[in-house]
């Protein structure tokens, strides 16, 4: 049996990033990237390829706008993690989506360009849910008015949904519409029903290792506190069986996509580990406790893209929450070939999904 990788572990299992550990100089990768950089480039007249850095609550945080026509919609990604930043991963799958919308990611605090580029300790203490939701907030205020637009598509993905969720419900005005992609609802029912797939898997494939270490920690989370420890185990067999991608028991493809992106150096791939290390001890104690089971009303139109098999943030509370919410407007989308991961998973989907439910809610911004 193959056994999980240890960053795997480190990482909780939530969106990560595996890459070199120091700032070495690879020929061989930087040849690859060169080729990724030059398919990448937005040639269109009226396109715009910009990173920067902006003073976002406090602090420099590394910015990335990407689209093929600035007359498209926004759309501000909220990466997961914590500090797993999309930007070193985009490649894979973000370039049909560019021609659409004119795609914003950043590099949270504590993530990324953002961690490399600060001493990390100046800001510690800020690394709480509100602050990082007041980012989203003064994120979007700043490409609004930079590129010309009235609001813009909020979106989120795994820890990234308490990001986005918590921003869309404290200043609803800004936003068209909030997509929620693997979203977190009540995280301790999320912990419980994949601890339960886990162990049931284990159990199904005959995996005495698996049971042994799951029941060492069972009942789980029960009423102990999620620690670290607790929640690796927990998390450990159930993504090894389809929960983090589905059909697969390692998700590489996406933990070493750093490698060969051409928007990070060595350094910045190097600080990615560091910053996660960095910041998931410090947001563990608030990010048990999220729970959006109760919010009963939400402000703007919501849609919900939830992989079928994905058991690291279970899709069917996402799914029981959204047929109670009122909404102006909500729609839930299944990947039922996805776990965790559908904008790798599902790629093709992931668009005609977009065009289909999000892109007219920003009609406002939509070329015509």
């Amino acid at each position: 049996m193959k056994t999980l990788p240890a960053l795997f572990a480190l990482l909780l299992s939530l969106p990560g990033l595996a890459m070199a550990e120091d700032c070495k100089n690879t020929s061989d990768y930087d040849r690859a990237r060169a080729v990724i950089q030059d398919l990448s480039r937005i040639v269109a007249p009226n396109g715009v390829q910009e990173a920067y850095a902006v003073r976002i609550g406090g602090i420099d945080q590394w910015i990335n706008v990407r689209g093929q026509d600035k007359a498209n919609p926004i759309l501000l990604f909220a990466h997961g993690g914590p500090a797993s930043p999309l930007i070193p991963t985009m490649w894979q799958f973000q370039r049909p989506m560019e021609e659409f919308f004119t795609v914003v990611n950043w590099d949270q605090r504590g993530a990324g360009k953002t961690f490399a580029s600060h001493d990390p300790q100046a800001y510690v203490d800020t690394l709480r849910v509100e602050r990082y939701a007041d980012d989203a907030i003064e994120i979007a205020q700043y490409v609004r008015k930079r590129y010309g637009k009235r609001k813009v598509v909020l979106a989120g993905h795994s820890w990234g949904t308490i990001v986005a969720m918590t921003a869309a419900l404290k200043r609803p005005d800004l936003f068209y519409a909030y997509l929620g992609v693997g979203q977190a609802i009540n995280v301790r029912e999320n912990e419980r029903i994949s601890f339960d797939y886990g162990m049931q898997q284990a159990k199904a494939h005959g995996n005495t290792e698996a049971v042994k270490e799951m029941q060492a920690i069972a009942p789980y989370p029960g009423d102990q506190p999620i620690t670290r420890e607790r929640i690796i185990a927990a998390r450990k067999w159930s993504q090894y069986y389809g929960g983090m991608t589905a059909y697969r028991d390692e998700s590489l493809y996406f933990y070493r996509a750093p490698l060969l992106s051409p928007e990070y150096n060595d350094c910045d791939r190097a600080a990615v580990n560091r910053g996660n290390e960095f910041s998931l001890g410090r947001v563990l104690p608030e990010f048990v406790d999220v729970d959006f089971s109760k919010v009963r009303e939400f402000p703007i139109p919501v849609v919900m893209f939830m992989g079928r098999h994905d058991y690291t943030t279970p899709s069917q509370p996402t799914a029981d929450w959204l047929a109670r919410v009122k909404a102006p407007y909500k729609q839930g989308v299944w990947f039922e070939h996805s776990s965790h991961m559908i904008q790798w998973e599902e790629p093709g989907k992931v668009l005609a999904s977009l065009l289909q439910y999000v892109r007219p809610l920003a009609r406002d911004d939509a070329k015509q």
